[in-house]
């Protein structure tokens, strides 16, 4: 048995032809749902990136308890898990994020691990002193913003040549993993990349498949920030996105022919899968973690093809998440699953659409807390705007880049095990949020009349059953007790 994953990052759904999108070509993702089963209520758990592959290791979910942070020392790992029973598993990645301070403990799971340097703001190259910017149309940023902007433009120097693009480079090695493995059995390949996550750098024979007059600055790279751009601004950042879309596509057609060329799909489990999507301008935002998470950041493409059923070109509704996806990779080779994991093996959901859930729950840590049952869904805010209480549980006290500071860990105290950390006492550290959630209020929206989120609903009697809801599954999730303090969720207990 055999298994293959190609997971992009902030890969919007709506982009996708095979999804209905109109802007994008995307044959290849058109192939892969010919020849796959394709998720219609897939939704991410928790956000952003290193989150959602917490999620994806640990098969549970991760944002009630923890920000953006390493894997922790009690946590379960998939492919660790996979490892220890014989099985090899392999992660080819240019995502970025996994060799920075928060994500440090991810590929170092794998049984053999590649990465591939310079997507972002990588601190790949080194200019020191002021690099010159020989492009008058860039758009100028200072602070953070404006160093990461610095760095991307350095390491687009290294990049002219579309071989050395890391995307590219991460395929090839993934393929050349499958290539070496082809005839041997037992193992589990991880070709992920970064994009189509910002910014949107690609090639010219991309975006001349996707003509427009526009004449302005470059725009590549939105902002995380409301839009405040022209019309015809924002469709050039949609067109970046579609062509650096288009060359993902490119590179998933190749593994799509291997799986025809070496027979692969007689014994090989295929997942094509993305963490989150992300905002082009819908609601008026760029990007996907400050404002309500809308349907284009949660509700996520997937794909799976099983050959124990051989089930392609066939539609599934039931509801499913990115914690099942690492409960069916162990499923899929004969692994008993952990009692921890609260996913659910896909297996009968690939073969004829059984339901697995009632609801599903997502958000960010201290943001709002979600939850749908497939016609509706529910962000509960908040009951203060001090946003308290709220702590990070953790051994591993990290932030996406540098460690938490000293005053933050002089607050550190013990926290009591629970099911989640297996009963390890973990510590726990008072926790702010970036996101002002209590100034949206609680957002309610019938999907099945409303499927853009434009207009919220009053509706008593539902929110009131999927607050009940959101709380049986933040208790299986063995949510932290403050969690239902902080959203006024204690009459639900």
């Amino acid at each position: 048995m055999k298994a293959i994953m190609v997971m992009f990052d902030s890969l919007n759904r709506n982009y996708l032809e095979c999804y209905g999108g109109k802007l994008a070509k995307t044959p290849n993702f058109n192939r892969l749902a010919q020849n796959s089963v394709v998720f219609e209520n897939c939704y991410a758990g928790s956000l952003p990136c290193m989150p959602a592959r917490r999620e994806l290791h640990t098969g549970r979910t991760n944002f009630l308890h923890r920000s953006w942070g390493p894997i922790e020392p009690f946590d379960l790992s998939m492919p660790q898990i996979l490892d220890e029973h014989g099985i090899h598993s392999h992660l080819a990645s240019d995502h970025t994020h996994y060799w920075e301070d928060g994500g440090s403990t991810y590929h170092t799971r794998y049984s053999t691990w590649e990465g591939f340097r310079g997507q972002e703001g990588d601190p790949w190259k080194g200019i020191a002193g002021d690099f010159p910017d020989t492009d008058p149309n860039l758009i100028r940023h200072e602070g953070y913003r404006g160093k990461l902007y610095r760095q991307d433009n350095i390491n687009r120097t290294y990049l002219q040549e579309e071989s050395c693009h890391p995307q590219v480079r991460t395929f090839k090695a993934g393929m050349e993993f499958i290539e070496e493995n082809k005839d041997r059995d037992n193992w589990f390949v991880q070709i992920e990349t970064f994009d189509p996550h910002e910014p949107f750098f690609c090639y010219d024979r991309f975006k001349k498949l996707y003509p427009r007059q526009y004449r302005g600055k470059r725009f590549d790279w939105p902002d995380y920030a409301p839009v405040n751009q022209t019309e015809e601004e924002i469709m050039e950042a949609r067109y970046e996105y579609a062509a650096l879309l288009s060359m993902c596509d490119e590179q998933l057609g190749k593994v799509l022919d291997q799986m025809d060329r070496y027979g692969l799909w007689e014994d090989t489990l295929l997942i094509v899968n993305t963490d989150h999507g992300y905002l082009l301008g819908d609601h008026g935002y760029w990007a996907k973690n400050y404002m309500p998470l809308y349907q284009e950041i949660v509700n996520t493409p997937l794909f799976i093809y099983d050959p124990r059923c051989g089930k392609k070109g066939e539609r599934r509704k039931a509801l499913v998440q990115t914690v099942d996806l690492p409960v069916t990779i162990l499923s899929f080779f004969g692994i008993p699953v952990p009692q921890r994991m609260t996913g659910f093996d896909l297996q009968d959901t690939v073969r004829e659409d059984k339901k697995v859930r009632q609801g599903a729950l997502f958000g960010i840590h201290g943001a709002h807390v979600c939850v749908t049952d497939g016609q509706y869904v529910y962000m509960r805010a908040p009951v203060n705007k001090e946003n308290k209480p709220l702590y990070e549980y953790t051994w591993m006290p990290s932030h996406m880049v540098g460690f938490f500071d000293r005053e933050e860990l002089k607050k550190a105290e013990m926290g009591e095990g629970t099911a989640f950390s297996d009963f390890i006492p973990v510590p726990r550290i008072p926790a702010e949020c970036y996101i002002e959630a209590f100034d949206y209020g609680n957002l309610l929206f019938d999907l099945e009349k409303d499927p853009k989120q434009e207009h919220p609903v009053q509706d008593r009697e539902t929110e009131e059953r999927l607050s009940r809801l959101m709380t049986d599954l933040m208790k299986r999730e063995s949510a932290p007790a403050e969690q239902y303090i902080r959203l006024g969720l204690e009459e639900y207990l």
